[in-house]
């Protein structure tokens, strides 16, 4: 195992086995001020939700917790409204809002108590609130445990999901009608939280997470959240490391996928460095894509699929918020892309249908993924040798290599070149590790 390999094993420290979360936030462990309640003692969490940052809080009774490490605080500190002098001590569930065909609702945070509902944005309550939930969500229950947002793509349509009992009450955003679903197998959630397109409902000091949609438990739950969703001592899988270093950098692959999201291979791990708000987070492969193991060689995305290259066996997997194995896959690298022997890396450039192969070193084969069958129609050399990863976007073409990386400005760049330019240092800015 490299170093960066092992680095990044120690960095994923709060990493699901397949499949929960790991912190982005990096601060001091729970605990400290006796007064204050103590997440890593396990408590059951009145609501959890983030706010239009993305900035995750954790509510219980009067206080709350910012992010995934660090003490309790009053959660009038951050919503001056929640105190006993306005009656709302507690709030019984609470839900970042996605709606963004309604601007003045998207991403706003809704707050439960009894029957009433309290809409912030910007940690400021908004003008008219509280009301009655039935006045903003006819249909709904009072008394609620849990709410949870579920875009579209991942439930039905925009939806909110609002827990009491074993009950599921389904609310869609656009046309506000309700469907309640009974989900006996799932325990009574206090709390629900949408996680990097994954749900998970709390109960006690523990979670289990399930489908959306059908509510289904995969896996073995269910699990203590202080080994996973906060900062503990004595739990956790070598909580407090950081992030590697940017000049212990060694990656297998990379690519950016339709949605903006980027995907770093190293090994069994992936990390994924979102571009909007969510930071840099590592996971094992077999979370997202169960059916490949011990690691890829090469990975590129085309046409909302991404494809995954192991060997001399390519995984085509559809591109959504839960990516799905094409049936009949895996193929071998002839069958699917006519080309044979091993890969070093593979690169599509935003808008083209080409895929540029890097093999034996310092050889770069295109291959047209429009055409059937498909075949080699370019086999040039590059000045570069070895690379370990490569990805087209925005600013050019950047090969890796070690803690380094080569940009060229196009795919003809540099299958002309002859002379390789001066290589720059990997920084945070570029794939998020530690500068």
């Amino acid at each position: 195992m490299d170093l960066f390999t092992k680095t990044l094993f120690l960095c994923l420290a709060l990493t699901l086995a397949n499949g929960a979360p790991a912190p982005a936030q990096d601060a001091a462990v729970d605990g400290g001020d006796a007064s204050l309640p103590d997440r890593c003692a396990g408590i059951e969490f009145d609501a959890i939700t983030p706010d239009e940052k993305g900035n995750t809080f954790f509510f219980k009774g009067a206080h709350l917790w910012k992010g995934f490490a660090g003490p309790a605080v009053l959660s009038n500190e951050s919503f001056k409204e929640l105190d006993d002098i306005h009656h709302i001590g507690h709030v019984d569930a609470a839900f970042r809002m996605h709606n963004k065909d309604n601007p003045d609702d998207h991403d706003h945070i809704y707050f439960f108590l009894d029957d009433k509902v309290f809409s912030y944005y910007n940690h400021t309550l908004e003008d008219g609130y509280p009301k009655a939930i039935q006045e903003d969500f006819p249909g709904v229950p009072t008394h609620l445990d849990a709410a949870v947002e579920c875009p579209q793509g991942e439930c039905m349509t925009d939806s909110v999901l609002f827990f009491k009992g074993n009950d599921v009450h389904v609310y869609d955003i656009s046309t506000k009608a309700v469907k309640t679903k009974q989900w006996s197998h799932l325990p009574v959630c206090t709390a629900a939280f949408r996680w990097l397109e994954q749900y998970y409902c709390f109960h006690g000091n523990n979670f289990t997470r399930f489908h959306p949609v059908s509510g289904e438990v995969n896996g073995t739950y269910p699990k203590d959240a202080r080994n996973y969703f906060m900062r503990c001592p004595n739990f956790g899988h070598g909580a407090g490391h950081k992030v590697p270093k940017c000049s212990e950098t060694k990656l297998d692959a990379i690519t950016t996928d339709d949605a903006g999201k980027t995907y770093l291979f190293s090994g069994p791990n992936y990390m994924r460095l979102d571009t909007r708000r969510d930071g840099l987070h590592g996971f094992q492969i077999t979370r997202t894509w169960r059916e490949v193991t011990e690691g890829v060689d090469a990975v590129f995305s085309y046409d909302n699929k991404i494809y995954l290259i192991k060997g001399d066996q390519i995984y085509i997997y559809k591109g959504a918020a839960h990516y799905t194995l094409i049936e009949g896959y895996p193929k071998t690298l002839k069958e699917e892309l006519g080309i044979e022997g091993a890969v070093d890396a593979a690169f599509v450039c935003p808008n083209e249908p080409i895929v540029h192969i890097i093999q034996d070193g310092n050889r770069m084969r295109d291959v047209d993924l429009t055409a059937t069958p498909r075949v080699i129609t370019q086999d040039v050399p590059i000045p570069i040798s070895p690379i370990d990863a490569a990805l087209c976007g925005a600013d050019g073409i950047n090969l890796f290599k070690g803690s380094e990386y080569y940009n060229y400005q196009s795919a003809m760049i540099l299958a002309m070149g002859r002379i390789k330019p001066m290589p720059k240092p990997v920084t945070s800015a570029l794939i998020g590790c530690e500068d």
